[in-house]
């Protein structure tokens, strides 16, 4: 086990308790769940490297300290694990989402695994969360979440003309 992982294992399990350290896996309904997800608590998140070029998106990403990957190249895993290894070893929150793209929450999309591997090897609590959304005068798989083949500017502007978001998290630690 390389000494990253290996230190960050210690570091972990003295912090399991009590706090909402380790990795978070949870579904992605687009890019409210970010601000919903940040609210609950500090976190990293982890983003393809397109987001890294995102007008206004991309400089707050990078601001908030995002891991980008490059989906493309396999080899960026090795990368991106290290780094994720780092800062679970440090106490930090680090969200996933391993289906890779985001839905509109009626299934959930098959899992892309490989970044799960930091938590596992270094005993750092799972976290396994589930996002919902509910609208007072919507339909939250057209407004509220973000999928397909939509377009960004016109559906936000539709959702801040909304009269209210609800967004809800669930949490379990995994194993139960």
């Amino acid at each position: 086990m390389p000494a990253a992982l290996a230190g960050a294992g210690r570091a972990c399990r003295r912090a399991r308790h009590g706090s909402r350290s380790g990795l978070l896996v949870c579904n992605h309904l687009g890019y409210l769940d970010i601000l919903v997800l940040g609210a609950l608590a500090p976190a990293v998140f982890v983003a393809k490297q397109e987001v890294r070029r995102w007008p206004v998106i991309g400089w707050f990403a990078r601001a908030a300290g995002t891991v980008f990957v490059h989906r493309e190249r396999r080899r960026d895993v090795l990368r991106v694990n290290t780094d994720l290894a780092s800062l679970l070893g440090r106490g930090a929150l680090v969200v996933v989402f391993p289906e890779g793209t985001s839905s509109d929450g009626r299934s959930v999309l098959p899992f892309k695994s490989s970044l799960l591997a930091p938590a596992l090897r270094t005993g750092c609590p799972v976290w396994v969360g589930r996002l919902d959304y509910a609208l007072e005068d919507g339909v939250p798989e057209k407004d509220a979440c973000y999928w397909g083949p939509m377009n960004l500017l016109p559906h936000l502007l539709n959702l801040l003309g909304k009269h209210g978001v609800r967004g809800t998290v669930r949490l379990a630690e995994f194993p139960p």
